[in-house]
């Protein structure tokens, strides 16, 4: 709770700076990192909640950024992870760490998925300790250090 306290006063802005690169963030790699972020924060503690598998959807459908794309389409690639995850969470959160890793090559759209990840996961007021640590990995996977953005 104390991380997503500090990183509640930036989520806006992070959602203001992904606005304000939005013509940057239009690659086939960003789209499909964006989804596997999305699920895996949605999937962290293991568990995929159909309540929050809705929440995340919406969030998807209705953020500014991710309007560059189909909403069927990441509906569609948010689900396919989702289903990878639900399948074997270990193995599928390999493979999705996978997707998350194509954004690796351009530092921006690096950080812009992070950033997804961290207003995702605070959508609904707390930024859990499984959330937090599937951001890392993901972080990890961008070769990003963590605490870049306070975690």
């Amino acid at each position: 709770m104390a991380v997503w306290g500090r990183l509640k006063a930036s989520a806006s802005a992070m959602q203001t700076q992904l606005v304000s690169r939005k013509h940057e963030l239009r690659s086939g790699a960003f789209r499909d990192a964006s989804m596997a972020m999305c699920a895996l924060v949605a999937a962290a503690d293991g568990i995929i909640d159909p309540a929050e598998q809705v929440r995340v959807a919406q969030l998807i459908a209705t953020n500014e950024v991710l309007q560059n794309f189909t909403a069927d389409d990441l509906q569609r690639r948010f689900e396919e992870n989702l289903d990878r995850l639900a399948l074997n969470f270990d193995n599928g959160k390999s493979a999705v760490l996978h997707e998350v890793g194509k954004a690796r090559k351009k530092p921006t759209e690096a950080r812009a998925v992070i950033q997804i990840g961290i207003i995702i996961g605070g959508a609904d007021g707390a930024f859990i300790e499984s959330e937090q640590a599937v951001v890392r990995e993901a972080c990890r996977a961008l070769g990003l250090p963590p605490r870049e953005f306070g975690l």
